[in-house]
């Protein structure tokens, strides 16, 4: 969030944070659910690379289109091994999940 739109908010009363404080997550809880996210994303980015809809992909993984969009949203339903295999089966590499899962730089919220 940019810091305009931060301080707009403060101004009108709103608390401002991050998705971890308002979940109380531990340490490990956001680990998680960030390595979950990164997969999901890179489903998605995958898929679109690949000009693939989400019918074709659930076609390939045997599945149903609302798996993928799951899958793709990161829903609590769908596990990381669904979310592994899947992209082994689009044609990632360990390589691939590897990059995807490196924690990225962020810019500190002020």
């Amino acid at each position: 969030m940019d810091k305009r739109k931060r301080t707009r908010l403060r101004a009108a009363g709103w608390t401002v944070g991050t998705p971890r404080e308002f979940l109380g997550l531990s340490d490990e809880e956001a680990a998680f659910v960030e390595f979950k996210l990164a997969l999901s994303k890179t489903l998605q980015a995958l898929r679109a690379a690949q000009e693939l809809s989400q019918v074709d992909v659930a076609k390939r993984l045997h599945s149903s289109q609302s798996r993928v969009a799951k899958m793709e949203a990161s829903d609590p339903s769908v596990s990381v091994d669904l979310l592994v295999r899947s992209l082994f089966k689009l044609g990632a590499q360990p390589g691939d999940i590897a990059k995807a899962l490196r924690p990225r730089r962020r810019v500190a919220a002020t």
